[in-house]
């Protein structure tokens, strides 16, 4: 199992990486707050987070940077034993897709000072978060990580 969670660790931080790219190429002749419609309820819209999850603690303190490097780095960790460990294919899948997540954004947070963001969801004027292919990496990495949480209960009382 340690070896499919690599490969989708490594899988999703170079697509969300290369998607970053691709974005910052494409929004580089623009002016700053542009948004570029995709869909009725999707636009691509740069944004640059020097915090955390939603927004929180963005400023420009360098001491962000570290801060959140260092706790990823010390989840990711944790994750690689708990990969290492793992005996099902929907857990190796979850935690790969969560470590993925977090190195294509520290990756950002080390190479480009803060994290790209660019899905803008929205629904009319309601707005999500806007957020990367990381975000939405460990977001679903978690989902499964709870499925699977439910599962095993389901299969112990059975």
């Amino acid at each position: 199992m340690l070896g499919r969670g690599l490969a989708v660790a490594a899988v999703v931080a170079l697509a969300d990486q290369l998607a970053k790219a691709w974005i910052l190429t494409l929004f580089s002749d623009r002016p700053p707050g542009s948004v570029l419609p995709v869909a009725g309820f999707l636009n691509l819209a740069l944004t640059w987070n020097r915090g955390m999850s939603f927004g929180l603690f963005n400023n420009t303190a360098a001491l962000n940077t570290i801060i959140f490097t260092v706790l990823a780095a010390v989840i990711v960790a944790g994750l690689l034993v708990w990969l290492r460990r793992a005996r099902e294919t929907l857990v190796a899948l979850a935690i790969g897709l969560v470590i993925g997540g977090a190195v294509g954004n520290v990756i950002d947070r080390l190479w480009r000072g803060a994290v790209v963001d660019f899905l803008d969801f929205h629904l009319g004027q309601w707005h999500f978060y806007v957020f990367n292919l990381a975000d939405a990496a460990i977001s679903v990495g978690v989902g499964l990580m709870l499925l699977d949480s439910l599962l095993a209960r389901t299969r112990a009382v059975n």
